[in-house]
């Protein structure tokens, strides 16, 4: 397992490129928790062994040392989005801080792209170079599928059964489940592993991976980000509006907004638990509203 450091860094990368956070929030984050981090090693604490209440003894000792209220509470913050995102991309298996009395602020609902921006988005992309036809069997996966980032840089050659239209995903505790291959999708990774597409990429043959780079290695998740942005920006798509975690969440919204059943959108994202899946269902209320009261008659 990496080190918590290594965990910081990637995490301070994540809200670098994905979220667009500025230089000193992102500082004031690190600080936050490397702080944290001193009085975990103090304690003899890892991330892996470290119980809910040593979170709320650690922000009583801010309070004692004579820390202001915001000082905690942004302390609270940086250390649950911290947690937070090792729960999300499986470094642990358990967010222990979800419950921290005074840290848990509402739960913001995801924005997912319109679905009229979203195929704005995969139809801006051409069909001319190797990195075109990456490009647009990337976007279509993640739109397709509504798998992780994580997941998606994970997916091998031998993960994609054309025959069976199923894709085989590895997500967190590496549990494993098989997504659907929609007919858009399996003709964009057809297209891309066909004449003109991976294989033009220098020493493709050497690695077993799905998405590689120009130079033949593994496509990271910062690089699918670069590529995100990149894409959006052709596209007149505000850049800020989009990351791969967008592609994740506007494929359970607009499947909910269609009608498919929760469970399904459940079992296609890899929630092991409905609650979770359960804020997408707010999100297409949220739009449910919007157009009652654009629409109905009697709604002013």
């Amino acid at each position: 397992m990496a080190t918590s450091e290594e965990l910081l860094t990637d995490y301070l990368q994540w809200l670098t490129i994905e979220k667009g956070r500025s230089t000193a929030t992102i500082e004031a984050y690190k600080r936050d928790i490397e702080s944290f981090l001193e009085w975990m090693k103090s304690q003899k604490l890892t991330v892996k062994k470290i119980a809910e209440s040593d979170f709320e003894k650690y922000f009583n000792q801010l309070r004692k040392d004579g820390h202001a209220d915001s000082s905690v509470a942004r302390a609270m913050s940086s250390v649950r989005g911290w947690f937070g995102f090792m729960a999300e991309e499986g470094s642990i298996s358990v967010d222990p801080t979800t419950r921290i009395v005074g840290a848990k602020r509402g739960r913001s609902l995801p924005k997912p792209l319109e679905e009229s921006l979203m195929i704005q988005l995969l139809d801006s992309v051409p069909s001319i170079t190797p990195s075109d036809l990456r490009d647009r069997a990337l976007f279509e996966l993640l739109y397709g599928t509504g798998a992780r980032v994580s997941e998606v840089v994970g997916i091998s050659l031998q993960d994609v059964d054309f025959d069976e239209e199923l894709i085989l995903v590895t997500g967190k505790g590496s549990k494993q489940r098989l997504v659907p291959m929609g007919k858009i999708l399996k003709t964009a990774l057809r297209t891309y592993l066909g004449k003109g597409g991976r294989q033009e990429f220098s020493n493709s043959k050497q690695s077993t991976r799905l998405f590689l780079n120009a130079r033949g290695g593994p496509l990271t998740r910062q690089g699918i980000d670069l590529i995100i942005h990149k894409r959006a920006l052709t596209a007149g798509i505000d850049q800020s509006t989009i990351s791969a975690h967008v592609f994740r969440h506007s494929c359970a919204t607009h499947m909910l907004s269609h009608g498919a059943d929760i469970r399904v959108v459940q079992e296609l994202l890899g929630h092991s638990s409905i609650s979770t899946t359960q804020i997408y269902t707010a999100v297409s209320i949220k739009s449910l509203q919007k157009e009652y009261k654009s629409a109905h008659p009697r709604a002013h």
